[in-house]
C-alpha cells in the first residue's frame, strides 16, 4: 500500500496515502492528470448515481447561480426548492409529505432526531427522548449521528464525547448475531425491537433509527422480507416514531425511488442525501409525515433546528435537475435491470476461497471476504485485507468502497460495489475481470 504525507496545504483525512489528481470524469469513468482511466464502481461513496459528467446538471446549477446563489432559508423561499420538494414527495410512501433540505446525510440524520423529540414534546410525552438503533449500522460522523451508529473504529477515542443509544441486532443474516438462521429464525431479530422498548419504556423512547438496506455497515445486507411489518407494527403499538436512514439507497440506487417501496414500508420519517444530487452538490433531505409537523405549527411553535445552508438555492436546483435526469432515462428501472446482471456476474466469485458471501439489490452489493469459510472466520484486522484490496483495486484502475468491523466490532473485511445506474454490460464485466484478478493476487499475498 501507499504510505505517504499528503504534499500541500490540504488536510486529508487519511494522512498515509498519495492522493491521485484527478482532471475529469465522465460517465462511469474518472481520468487523472498524468492520463490513468479509473473505473468508478462504486459511484465514490455510493454517491454518483447518474454518472460524472452529465450537461443538464451542470447546466442547471450554472443557471441557478446567475440568478441568486443563496438564500437564508428562514426568510425566504424560491422555485427550485419548492419543486424539488413536490418531486420527492411523488414518491413518498405516504400520502402526505413536508421536506426540509440540509446539506449533508449526517445533518439531516441530527434533524431527524430533533425533530423526533419535539414532536413527542408537543404531544405532552415529554419524557421521550431515547432513539433505539441497530448493530452494525453506520448514520453519520457528527457526534448524535455517531452516537446512533455501531462503528467502533470510527467511535474509539471520542466515546467519552458520545451519548451511546440503546442498539438490537441488524437483520444480517450472514452473521446473524442472534445465532439463529433463517426462515426458521422467525424473524427474530425484528421482535428484539419490541424486548427493548419494554426494557427502556416505552414513555421514553422517541424513535427507531434504521437503514433499510444495509450500507457499508453490513455490506448491502438485505432484511427478510416480513422483517419491516413487524417493525412497523411494534413501532405503531408502542407509539415509536419510525426513521429510515436512506441516505445511501435513496434517489433509485436499488431499484426503486426509495429501499422503502421493497418492503412496502411506510416511515414516519425518511433521511436522504448522496444520490439526490448525484454528488454535484452537497444536499440532504429530511421528509415528513405531514401530521408530524402539523403538531408543530398547532402549538405555535417553529422546528428547533436551523442550518445555515438549508433549502439552498443551488443545491435544490442541482437536485431538481437530477431528479429529471433520472426520470427522462428511466434510471430507477436501469438501476433494477443493470443491478440483476451485476449479481448474477459477481454470483461465481463465491467460488474464491476468500469471498464469504455476496448479496444486496439494485446497484448496491457488497462482497464479504472471510480467511476461512468455515465457520466465517473473519480476517484479523492487523492483516488490513480490504486495505491491501482496494489498492490493487487502484492500481488496476477500479475505485471500491471498502468496510471494516462488521463482524465483531473490530474485525471484518468488504467492500461495496455501486456503480452509476448508466453502467453498460461490457463495463460490469470489466469491474467482474478485474475483481478476479486482485482476488488471485490476494490469494498469494503474504501478510
Amino acid at each position: 500500500m501507499t504510505s505517504h504525507y499528503p504534499q500541500g496545504h490540504v488536510f486529508f483525512r487519511n494522512l498515509h496515502y498519495s492522493y491521485p489528481m484527478i482532471s475529469h470524469g465522465q460517465g462511469v469513468c474518472l481520468y487523472d492528470v498524468k492520463g490513468k482511466k479509473y473505473l468508478d464502481a462504486s459511484g465514490g461513496a455510493a454517491v454518483v448515481n447518474i454518472g460524472h459528467g452529465v450537461k443538464e446538471v451542470a447546466e442547471a446549477i450554472h443557471a441557478q447561480a446567475q440568478k441568486v446563489g443563496y438564500l437564508n432559508g428562514m426568510q425566504f423561499s424560491h422555485h427550485p426548492v419548492e419543486k424539488l420538494a413536490e418531486q420527492i414527495s411523488g414518491f413518498l410512501p405516504f400520502a402526505e409529505g413536508k421536506v426540509y433540505f440540509l446539506t449533508s446525510g449526517s445533518e439531516a440524520i441530527e434533524a431527524s432526531i430533533k425533530l423526533s423529540r419535539q414532536y413527542w414534546v408537543e404531544n405532552g410525552q415529554t419524557t421521550k427522548f431515547l432513539v433505539i438503533s441497530r448493530n452494525p449500522s453506520y448514520h453519520g460522523n457528527t457526534l448524535a449521528a455517531l452516537s446512533l451508529s455501531a462503528r467502533e473504529h470510527y467511535k474509539d477515542i471520542f466515546r467519552h464525547m458520545l451519548k451511546e443509544s440503546p442498539k438490537i441486532p441488524a437483520p444480517y443474516c450472514y452473521r446473524c448475531f442472534c445465532e439463529e438462521e433463517y426462515p426458521s429464525c422467525g424473524v427474530k431479530c425484528a421482535y428484539t425491537l419490541e424486548k427493548e422498548i419494554l426494557k427502556l419504556g416505552k414513555g421514553n423512547i422517541s424513535a427507531f433509527m434504521t437503514e433499510v438496506i444495509g450500507g457499508a455497515s453490513t455490506g448491502a445486507a438485505v432484511p427478510p422480507s416480513e422483517y419491516f411489518q413487524i417493525i412497523r407494527n411494534i413501532c405503531d403499538k408502542y407509539e415509536v416514531l419510525l426513521i429510515a436512514d436512506e441516505v445511501m439507497t435513496g434517489a433509485g440506487r436499488t431499484g426503486k425511488w426509495l429501499a422503502c417501496h421493497h418492503f412496502d414500508l411506510e416511515p414516519d420519517i425518511i433521511v436522504m442525501g448522496k444520490g439526490l444530487t448525484g454528488g454535484y452538490f452537497p444536499l440532504s433531505a429530511l421528509a415528513v409525515r405531514k401530521n408530524i409537523v402539523d403538531s408543530i405549527h398547532r402549538n405555535g411553535k417553529n422546528f428547533l433546528h436551523a442550518q445555515t445552508y438549508s433549502h439552498h438555492p443551488i443545491g435544490c436546483a442541482a437536485g431538481l435537475a437530477t431528479l429529471n435526469y433520472i426520470k427522462k432515462n428511466n434510471l430507477v428501472d436501469k438501476s433494477s435491470e443493470m443491478g440483476d446482471k451485476l449479481l448474477k456476474e459477481l454470483l461465481p466469485l463465491l467460488g474464491h476461497p476468500h469471498v464469504g458471501d455476496i448479496r444486496g439489490k439494485g446497484l448496491l452489493v457488497g462482497i464479504e471476504f472471510v480467511k476461512e469459510k468455515q465457520g466465517k472466520l473473519p480476517f484479523s484486522r492487523k492483516e488490513k485485507y480490504v486495505e491491501h484490496f482496494i489498492s490493487k483495486a487502484m492500481e488496476k484502475g477500479l475505485i471500491l468502497w471498502p468496510n471494516i468491523g462488521h463482524a465483531d466490532g473490530i474485525n471484518g473485511d468488504l467492500v461495496l460495489v455501486a456503480p452509476p445506474s448508466i453502467i453498460t454490460q461490457k463495463e460490469i464485466s470489466q469491474i467482474v475481470d478485474k475483481l478476479k484478478e486482485i482476488l488471485l493476487k490476494m490469494e498469494k499475498f503474504e501478510y
